[in-house]
């Protein structure tokens, strides 16, 4: 096991949840589920946790009771490498959920996630300091993230209705 591992707590989703993420991801797979025993405060044979790997990371998913619930300070950053990932993962992602700012997004059990390409991190840091503010500038008008228009502003071409 890694030495820190995200915990996910859910009411009473966290098997559903599991299902979904390791069917977004191709690498991924669940690794062990217990279910709760007889005598315990929540029904007997539900889902208590989930281990799952998505992208070589493990987590651990519990369905813990109404009292948990996800908060935007914690997301879950997902690094694409293109378009088409940025584009199938906000598709996948925000079905029942809702799309947010600047590739923010709230999965349809509550947990936040970033979507962002690759080539995002390497404008921000340009050495050159209008580069990296065209791109900023680019970016705050965005939802998803569309990497064509960050590499527009970028090299400084402006794109209308960014």
């Amino acid at each position: 096991m890694q030495k820190i591992t995200t915990f996910l707590t859910y009411n009473d989703q966290a098997e559903e949840a599991v299902n979904l993420y390791t069917s977004i991801f191709k690498d991924s797979e669940i690794l062990s589920m217990s279910r709760y025993p007889e005598g315990s405060p929540f029904l007997p044979g539900a889902v208590m946790s989930v281990t799952f790997r998505i992208e070589g990371q493990e987590f651990m998913a519990l369905n813990g009771g109404p009292s948990f619930s996800f908060a935007e300070g914690i997301s879950l950053y997902v690094n694409c490498e293109t378009q088409e990932e940025v584009d199938d993962l906000w598709e996948r992602l925000t079905e029942g959920g809702e799309g947010g700012r600047c590739g923010w997004l709230k999965d349809r059990f509550g947990v936040s996630w970033q979507i962002i390409p690759s080539a995002l991190g390497r404008y921000l840091g340009d050495e050159d300091p209008r580069k990296s503010q065209n791109v900023l500038q680019a970016m705050l008008q965005m939802n998803k993230i569309d990497s064509s228009a960050l590499r527009e502003a970028y090299e400084g071409v402006e794109k209308v209705g960014v």
